[in-house]
């Protein structure tokens, strides 16, 4: 792990944050570096793997480890520097991802609110079509909404695109959720939410980047960020290179899992 960042991640002094809109055109249009000390930040989600798909996870969670509290409540474990974070990112992919337990549970909208600039598409992984057409992600708004389903499920969705990939066990493959959205030209993503698609993602070696803010807060008890299955021994523990910046009075810890990741193929699809 490096030494931590100097960088506080709000606005550069003498930089007003409205120059947000200006600089995540920047880094989508240009290869150019980003002011400090975003290029620090965001500049390693523009590389490019062989099949062209950049995926960051993202997760906002107290220092032990929690999500939420045993009730379920979540709102806001992360302070104003956390969220501002987390929708720089959305205005920086393609698409943000989550899956229909959150969509569910939390009823999000996804749009970008905190910061200027773009809202992504919304993409809502639903295998069994629980999904709503109620549902906020789904509000009709100029943005792209996608519904990812089970092939041979009826999405009651019908406002969105319906993407049908084969489910097993009431899951569809993390692989084949990012090669259907690379097809339709989402080749940024960002899987949000909850902990059970995140993990699913790492899981399946499916992340480049994982963003985990630390809120100094403790739960004492709740919904843990990811889980992937217990080891033996520490030493069996993933490892991977990691920066670290301050957001205000929370920590983010950049984890760069690419070297790990595996390829993404083509998927069969049907809508």
């Amino acid at each position: 792990m490096e030494p931590p960042c100097a960088d506080d991640a709000r606005a550069p002094p003498g930089r007003s944050p409205d120059d947000w809109r200006s600089i995540s055109q920047r880094f989508r249009e240009s290869a150019e570096s980003l002011p400090s000390p975003w290029e620090d930040i965001f500049g390693p989600l523009r590389a490019t793997r062989a099949d062209g798909i950049v995926v960051v996870g993202q997760v906002g969670q107290s220092l032990d480890g929690r999500v939420a509290t045993t009730t379920g409540n979540s709102r806001y474990i992360n302070g104003a520097a956390g969220l501002a974070h987390l929708h720089r990112l959305r205005t920086l992919v393609d698409a943000v991802v989550i899956g229909v337990g959150s969509a569910l549970a939390d009823d999000p909208r996804l749009t970008v609110r905190h910061v200027p600039g773009r809202n992504p598409a919304r993409v809502v992984i639903d295998p069994r079509g629980r999904l709503a057409p109620t549902a906020r992600v789904l509000a009709d708004d100029g943005v792209r909404r996608i519904v990812v389903t089970g092939q041979g499920e009826r999405s009651q969705c019908r406002s969105a695109e319906i993407v049908a990939l084969p489910a097993e066990g009431g899951r569809i493959e993390p692989a084949a959720v990012l090669a259907s959205l690379a097809e339709r030209g989402l080749r940024r993503v960002l899987v949000e939410g909850g902990p059970e698609t995140l993990s699913r993602f790492l899981a399946a070696r499916c992340v480049d980047r994982l963003h985990v803010i630390v809120a100094p807060i403790i739960l004492g008890d709740g919904r843990p960020g990811f889980s992937l299955g217990p080891i033996d021994r520490v030493e069996h523990a993933l490892s991977p290179p990691t920066r670290v910046h301050r957001l205000d009075d929370e920590v983010l810890f950049d984890c760069d899992l690419s070297a790990q990741r595996a390829p993404i193929g083509a998927a069969k699809t049907s809508t």
